[in-house]
């Protein structure tokens, strides 16, 4: 393996990992928030942070004015569609049925590729896909099959894996921007709409200081949103980013299961969840999905 693809495996896993470790903060908050409020007080936390780096020169970004247009696609599927309909669907659905959608997310992205990029992929890497998407919902379903039949979840959450997958496209095709000023556009972008947003549903409700107490109010929302913030909009969709511009939006995408086995190993060690045999077969089967998929 040559050190540039070495390079962007290292990325995806690293970025899976975070996005995997993101359950252990948010599992008991979700139910007491909105999404609205959840993602705008996590992209203001993270336009502070990365700006703070930025100014102190930590991460560079130096954004021309001809470039600014190529933000505009890969913004608007990530983190705008992605992350609202995301938190949406879950909300109206089944935690089986949105992993069982999400699972899908490495197919959306191999078609996206094929579409946006022009780009066929190899057999092994759809093999290789097709074997981690069957990892994961072994993964899911090992946890129990419940259904919501909420045709409005269903929709939330297939909007949430078409954006994705366009989402990784995009951005790999923007390669005129670094993974670090993709990033940086994509919490700006985040910050300035989410915010804008949960202000307006805040006034509608009447009770709009709620949005600005919710820090001071909720057991452990701060910590929750400091590492959304820090871990996962900075850090990790830096690495995510780098991992597209290395190994390709499909390739990156292969990684996705690994957020699930990072989950349950989380949740088994810290939380003191089960860990059912049919989890580790699971477990087993996205980690050969992955290698498959990576081994050209």
């Amino acid at each position: 393996m040559d050190r540039r693809k070495l390079l962007g495996c290292l990325s995806a896993l690293g970025c899976e990992t975070l996005f995997g470790l993101s359950y252990l903060f948010t599992k008991h908050i979700t139910a007491d928030v909105t999404v609205l409020e959840l993602l705008s007080w996590r992209f203001f936390s993270g336009a502070v942070i990365f700006s703070l780096l930025v100014l102190f020169k930590v991460f560079p970004v130096h954004i021309k004015k001809e470039n600014i247009k190529d933000f505009f696609p890969f913004v608007l599927f990530s983190p705008l569609i992605y992350f609202y309909c995301e938190g949406t669907g879950i909300n109206a659905t089944t935690a089986s049925e949105s992993g069982a959608f999400l699972a899908c997310i490495p197919v959306a992205a191999l078609v996206a590729s094929g579409l946006v990029l022009k780009k066929k992929p190899l057999k092994v890497q759809v093999m290789g896909v097709c074997i981690t998407v069957s990892g994961v919902l072994v993964c899911v379903w090992a946890k129990g099959l419940e259904a919501s039949f909420s045709p409005f979840g269903y929709c939330m959450l297939t909007l949430t894996v078409v954006g994705c997958g366009l989402f990784s496209a995009y951005s790999e095709k923007a390669s005129s921007l670094t993974a670090v000023e993709k990033t940086y556009g994509m919490v700006i972008v985040g910050f300035v709409v989410f915010s804008l947003c949960a202000v307006l549903e805040g006034a509608s409700r009447g009770n709009l200081s709620r949005l600005f107490l919710l820090p001071f109010s909720e057991p452990g929302f701060i910590t929750a949103v400091l590492f959304l913030a820090a871990g996962c909009s900075v850090l990790g969709f830096i690495l995510y980013n780098a991992a597209i511009g290395s190994i390709g939006a499909s390739r990156t995408n292969t990684f996705v299961g690994i957020s699930t086995v990072v989950s349950i190993v989380a949740g088994v060690l810290v939380l003191h969840e089960s860990f059912t045999l049919m989890q580790i077969i699971g477990t087993v089967i996205i980690l050969a999905g992955v290698y498959l998929a990576n081994s050209r």
